[in-house]
């Protein structure tokens, strides 16, 4: 019998898992060196664009969740890197079953329980500090009773499912067993696009074996989540999702439930290489920090990305001219603190919005136990991009999402836009050693921008992303010593 470890660990706690984590494309590299970072543990990058996989202690699954760099988090079951698929539809499927009983379950589902255990005590710790500051409200001096907000969607740090479209060949579906396709990959917010499945309680049941034991245990409620890739399959998704969910449903004796189940098991083909897996979050983290969505909020995990590549040192002045509902900047707060960020933008309903979401996150950090009410390093301010009321190379970083010419803008008024955006950006950055990281799908207006500005910024790195299927890129770019005139002819 194993024995606890030396803290008490349980022998769950104690064992050794592979995640599969999926990240924005693009970002591989920025998330696998956070994983370095903050859990010592080394990553793979997938073939399959968007996923990276590193082996931690099950224990470290507080930490997992606490990286800022990925969307979704799974523990992977088995991986095939050159899995044999047979030529007919038939045989291909028969082996896809005859695999399930095959797979190692057992320690996965231990972690999926262990993870579910954690998930129980957050859920707990919320509603007690719900009640707590309600009743603080509730009894104030004068007797009055204030409003209090019945939930901060900001604290729901478990979001929709979504995965990356594959950049490269063939195809890519995504299926569940019984269910409608769903397509993902969107790097943009819309709350109308918000998935609304949400897991069964199950928190109290063991998975084990699955089936009916003694007592009060429960079936569980299970379904299966197909992403394929590739064109030399002779199945769809939806089929290998159906006879593959079918086999777990039989080996296990679990019940099938599309929307509200306990255990989704993730089966990912991207041409030969399959990983199965169990997912770990309900819905994405990338939505962490947003509470009020624009129409081009960006992703929380996108945001981290660019920021990382700038390499924040303490005491930067991190700026995001065109912050729209702030994701950037506020991502920037909560992972740099130690740095100062200022957030602006020409829209005041987009600066309100940001606003409201610096609210929310005050807020939440006031309903974090034994946290003292501190603010966040960050000020947003309605201001006109070309004419910034910031001092001449004040500014050490720049980062910001630029108007793609599509939802916000017109890729017309990108060629005035563009030219006169990097010229004030270079007025305001330091010579030498400011730097800016810049997303824009109108690959080809910023090229010719850029030329223009040569002399006040060189392009070191170009990061190419799916953002809501637009194949965007991030420029790196690093601010040279000559000085920015204030007033020059672009073209």
């Amino acid at each position: 019998m194993a024995e606890a470890g030396p803290a008490g660990e349980s022998p769950a706690e104690e064992a050794a898992a592979v995640i599969g984590a999926t990240v924005p494309t693009g970002f591989e590299a920025t998330a696998a060196a956070e994983v370095q970072e903050k859990l010592g543990s080394a990553s793979r990058v997938s073939k399959d664009r968007g996923k990276i996989y590193f082996a931690v202690p099950a224990r470290c699954l507080p930490q997992v969740h606490r990286l800022r760099s990925v969307d979704n988090l799974f523990v992977v079951v088995q991986e095939f890197k050159d899995y044999q698929f047979k030529e007919s539809k038939e045989d291909a499927l028969k082996d896809l079953e005859d695999l399930v009983k095959k797979l190692p379950w057992t320690d996965p589902l231990k972690v999926w329980e262990l993870n579910n255990s954690l998930k129980k005590k957050k859920t707990k710790r919320k509603k007690h500090n719900q009640q707590s500051s309600a009743s603080k409200e509730k009894l104030n001096d004068d007797g009055e009773e204030e409003r209090t907000d019945q939930k901060d969607a900001s604290e729901q740090e478990d979001c929709a499912q979504a995965t990356e479209p594959a950049s490269g060949q063939g195809t890519e579906e995504t299926e569940e067993t019984g269910a409608e396709s769903q397509n993902g990959g969107d790097d943009t917010e819309q709350p109308e696009a918000k998935d609304e499945l949400h897991g069964g309680s199950g928190g109290e049941t063991k998975a084990g074996d699955g089936k009916k034991g003694e007592g009060d245990a429960k079936v569980l409620k299970f379904r299966v989540t197909c992403n394929r890739a590739g064109d030399k399959h002779s199945f769809t998704s939806n089929e290998a999702a159906r006879d593959f969910g079918g086999a777990v449903q039989e080996h296990f004796q679990w019940k099938a439930d599309m929307t509200n189940f306990d255990v989704e098991v993730l089966l990912n083909i991207h041409n030969n290489e399959v990983v199965v897996g169990i997912a770990l979050t309900e819905e994405s983290l990338h939505r962490r920090n947003i509470t009020h969505f624009g129409p081009t909020t960006l992703r929380s995990t996108l945001a981290y990305g660019m920021l990382r590549l700038c390499d924040p040192q303490p005491t930067d002045i991190i700026v995001d001219p065109m912050c729209g509902t702030g994701a950037i900047p506020i991502e920037g707060a909560m992972e740099w603190p130690s740095c100062y960020h200022i957030a602006g933008d020409n829209n005041p309903q987009a600066v309100k919005r940001a606003a409201n979401n610096i609210c929310s996150l005050l807020k939440k950090n006031e309903n974090k136990e034994s946290s003292t009410s501190v603010g966040i390093p960050l000020d947003i301010i309605q201001w006109d991009i070309c004419n910034l009321p910031l001092r001449t190379g004040s500014v050490d970083v720049i980062v910001t999402d630029m108007p793609f010419g599509k939802r916000i803008g017109s890729k017309k008024k990108n060629w005035d836009l563009y030219p006169a955006c990097l010229m004030e950006m270079g007025r305001i950055c330091t010579p030498g050693t400011g730097r800016a990281a810049l997303l824009t799908q109108d690959k080809k207006c910023f090229a010719k921008a850029l030329s223009r500005m040569g002399h006040i910024w060189r392009k070191s790195q170009t990061v190419w992303v799916n953002v809501g299927g637009l194949h965007a890129a991030v420029y790196l770019l690093k601010r040279t010593w000559e000085r920015a005139e204030i007033r020059r002819s672009f073209w």
